[in-house]
């Protein structure tokens, strides 16, 4: 390894030394696939808010499991920040501590998948009107505007990488900086299946004494493209505790019976049609102290309020509650 290679490896910005962090932009909205499988292309999402497009080339869009670099580097600014150090966009950092850190395997096709997934993060394609630090990001952008991996030969001739350089995009870049909406991440997320993921982050990054969600709102925000009952079957599983979300809870709503319990109306009939249901998450630290589920902030009120079909007629002779 010559001089400038041996310098650059000794003034990485690893080992990450406090706690693991990420955007609140990113935990909010998903903009990474779900799936394992190769996606060239996600389904557009637009909440008449905001709107995110996301296209990959040959090697895929980035994934939730590729997304794991982006959080670690987050750390790792963030603890130059913590230091009162001045950030840069430019992070070098050691293979190996990033696999320590999300709990990966070190072995076998770890540094092939690493690069894999660099190579992913550098060729997709964003586009979206969310701004970070005041600023938006007309042209469009990928997650890293470049990376390169160095390495040593060994004595059999193959590559031994020794540290990963890599360059954010100025739009996450502002985010964690500028914006500094950076939420702590649970250790047990790198543990978590995809769905999962997406929904501690909405969990995570949400009002901190508990929020109601629409249900069909959260699919989108979640990123699955699981039709509406399986996905609320799997909310379910939550729900009921056969799945565990770690640091928080789940609970389905039906909200024509909170309506009926609430005012006196009479028990509705029927089933109440999917897109009518709210999801409700809280905080399982300290369960005694929260509030009822239907006083938790209501995100997207107007697109979380039940359909027409579901209002109710006051029984005759009785006057509608104030």
């Amino acid at each position: 390894m010559d001089e400038q290679h041996a310098f650059e490896f000794n003034a990485t910005d690893s080992p990450l030394v406090g706690k693991v962090k990420g955007d609140r932009n990113t935990m909010v909205y998903n903009f990474f696939s779900l799936r394992r499988e190769k996606e060239t292309e996600l389904p557009r999402y637009d909440d008449g808010k905001a709107w995110i497009e996301v296209v990959g080339t040959k090697h895929g869009v980035a994934s939730i499991w590729d997304k794991e670099l982006l959080v670690y580097s987050a750390s790792l600014i963030a603890d130059k920040i913590n230091r009162g150090e001045t950030p840069s966009a430019r992070i070098t950092f050691t293979a190996h501590d990033f696999f320590v850190t999300t709990g990966s395997a070190t072995g076998g096709s770890a540094y092939e998948r690493l690069e894999e997934s660099l190579a992913r993060l550098k060729s997709t394609f964003v586009r979206t009107n969310i701004e970070t630090g005041g600023e938006g990001e007309d042209r469009g952008f990928g997650w890293l505007d470049e990376y390169r991996i160095l390495y040593r030969r060994g004595r059999d001739g193959s590559k031994q990488m020794r540290a990963v350089e890599l360059t954010l995009c100025a739009w996450l870049f502002r985010a964690i900086v500028q914006d500094k909406h950076f939420l702590t991440y649970t250790p047990k997320y790198f543990e978590l299946p995809p769905v999962a993921k997406r929904l501690y982050e909405i969990a995570r990054s949400g009002p901190p004494g508990g929020f109601r969600m629409n249900l069909e709102k959260l699919r989108s925000r979640v990123g699955t493209t699981q039709d509406l009952r399986r996905f609320k079957a799997e909310l379910m599983a939550y729900a009921r505790h056969r799945r565990s979300l770690p640091d928080y809870g789940i609970a389905l709503v039906d909200p024509r019976l909170r309506r009926s319990l609430d005012k006196g109306f009479p028990k509705p009939v029927g089933h109440t049609p999917l897109r009518g249901w709210l999801v409700a998450f809280y905080p399982t630290s300290n369960v005694t102290s929260l509030m009822p589920v239907e006083c938790m902030p209501l995100l997207e009120e107007d697109d979380a309020e039940p359909a027409p079909e579901l209002a109710l007629e006051p029984p005759k002779g009785r006057r509608r509650a104030a």
